[in-house]
Order: structure tokens, then sequence, then C-alpha cells
């Protein structure tokens, strides 16, 4: 019986579910997964999920007694992020990826003591630093901050990740994880030119292809994990990338097909390229990140959607939790 894309990409790449929905990782088998606050809202909503919700918000309100219902949604949040975390634990093999407030993308200290906070979280119900990364938004200040946390054997997920400078930075940070946007790329490029792009010509897949090559033709230990496709089209073409995180349905797209799959990238490859090594230091990352329109503005609008999102999550936090409060007065 002919193989799966989904069989083969996983024979040559780490494949790591994009979401946030537990039955969906026990489906597709993944070997790590990843979450954001925009995946943990639209998980919170489910109703196979209000229990962990309600559990989490009687812990939080116990711990924050007295505090505002605002405050301890943010106490919620936090816990709640661990709580699924460690559920998502239970079914993948590998790591799960935590994020960091999103805002506190421009905090380095902010972003340390967030991070220290969660990693202390974990512990507390027995699960070490080898299974969890931070995720943390690439810019500088959080290339610094995920710096001093490698350091201290907490390892890092540098994601909103868009400009080869960026990449470069945090691999000459020693960070464990990227997670290059390749959708993203695509989406501003598409608006931008008005074009159609297919195949190998996707600035999405170029992006991540020419940043695998740098890291691979240099020696670099950091893991490239291409994120946020539109389409298989685009897996496809980084088959043999170190990871890529990849959504429930696209995932089911690619169990649903047995053409072959070719492998794309490949790190033996790359260290025969005529490549340029470039140093990056804070001075040359801001004036390249200000030369690459693409890169400024899917950074801060990917910090502000993430923001926002878990503005909504603490909202809808909030009124659960006014809700349980009233439920135990009657």
């Amino acid at each position: 019986m002919a193989k799966t894309l989904l069989e083969q990409l996983k024979s040559m790449t780490v494949v790591v579910a994009d979401t946030g929905d537990m039955q969906s990782m026990e489906k597709f088998k993944p070997q790590d997964a990843t979450t954001n606050p925009s995946l943990l809202e639209k998980a919170a909503k489910m109703p196979a999920y209000q229990q962990i919700v309600d559990e989490t918000l009687k812990k939080a309100r116990a711990a924050k007694a007295g505090a505002s219902d605002k405050d301890v949604a943010n106490e919620a949040f936090k816990e709640l992020a661990v709580a699924f975390g460690a559920k998502i634990l239970e079914i993948v093999p590998g790591r799960v990826s935590t994020e960091v407030d999103a805002r506190l993308s421009y905090d380095t200290e902010g972003t340390i003591a967030t991070a220290r906070d969660i990693i202390a979280r974990y512990k507390k119900l027995g699960i070490g630093t080898d299974r969890v990364l931070i995720k943390i938004a690439s810019t500088w200040e959080g290339i610094k901050a995920a710096e001093v946390l490698e350091k201290e054997g907490i390892h890092c997920n540098l994601t909103l990740l868009f400009g080869l400078h960026q990449a470069i930075a945090c691999a000459e940070g020693g960070i464990t994880l990227i997670s290059p946007f390749v959708g993203r790329i695509l989406d501003w490029y598409k608006k931008d030119t008005g074009k159609t792009y297919v195949g190998a010509e996707d600035p999405g897949v170029q992006s991540v292809t020419n940043v695998y090559n740098y890291f691979k033709k240099f020696g670099y230990k950091t893991l490239v994990m291409g994120a946020s496709f539109r389409n298989i089209g685009e897996i496809r073409e980084l088959a043999g990338c170190d990871l890529l995180t990849i959504s429930p349905d696209l995932l089911a797209e690619l169990d649903a097909n047995t053409e072959e799959l070719p492998k794309k990238l490949d790190a033996e490859k790359a260290k025969s390229l005529q490549i340029e090594k470039l140093t990056i230091d804070k001075a040359t990352f801001d004036t390249m990140h200000a030369a690459d329109r693409m890169a400024t503005d899917k950074l801060k609008e990917g910090i502000e959607g993430f923001a926002k999102a878990l503005e909504g999550l603490e909202a809808l936090l909030a009124k659960r939790l006014t809700e349980i409060s009233a439920t135990v007065a009657v």
C-alpha cells in the first residue's frame, strides 16, 4: 500500500501539530505540538475542554484571593497555557511550545521572568525543561532574552520570524529552534505585488529554504521549523526541513494524499553552497529589519495579533469566572 504524504514527510522531517485541539493530535500522532494565544482561545471555547478551563479558573481564583476578575483571568491564562501544555504532553512523545505574553515582546527582563515562571509551573507538574520550548517573538529584545534562558537550560522557540537577520541573530545566540512563518510571508507578497505564487516561487518557501541552507552551511545547531502554512504545496517544497508545524486541516490533506514526496531540503547539499556569512549585532539587525518592509510589517502585525488574541482569551476567562462565581453563589 502506497504511503501517504504525511507518512513520507515524517520519514524526513519532524512533524509538529500547530493546534490546541488534542483530539487532532491523537489522530495524526505528531512528534511535538505548538500553541499560541489564538489557538488557546479557540480551544478554550470547545466544550471538550471546558473542564480544563473551569479547573484552571478555580485554581487561579484560589491563588489570587481577593483579586479582581481581570487579574484572576490573567493568572488563569498562564495556568491554562501550562495546563493545556501538560495535557498535550500526555499525547505527543516530544515537546510542547508555550508562548510568553506577546505584550512583553520588547521587554527582555519581563520575557525572562515570565519564561522562568512558565517553566516553574511545568516543574510543579513534574514536567522537565527537556519537554518544553518557550515561544518568544523574534524581536532583538526577545532574542537577547532567549540567549539568557538558553544558558539556564531553558529551551526556546523564536516565533514570528520573517527575515534572515532575525534567523542569524537566533543562531548566533544559541537558540534551540526558530519558527519562520511561511504563509504570512506569502500573504504579504501577494498583497504587495498582486501576483500568485506557486511551488518553489513562493516567497515564504524561498525564505525558509535560505535560512535552512545558511544554518547547515555554517554548522549552526539551531533547528528550523517552518510554520504558518497556507497549502500543502508549501509543505511539499520544504520536505526535509528539520521540523514543520502544521494545522489539523493540512495534516488531514497530507494524510489523504499518496503521491510521491521528494526531499527538497538537504543538509549535506547545503554545505557545498556559496553563501556569504554575516555577523548580526544590534545595529546590523536594526538596519536590515528597517530595510525589509515585509519583516517589519509582519513582525509588528504578528505581535499585535497575538496580543489581541490574548486579550480576547482573558476576556473569555473573566466571563467564565463570573459564570462560575454566580453558580457557586446560587
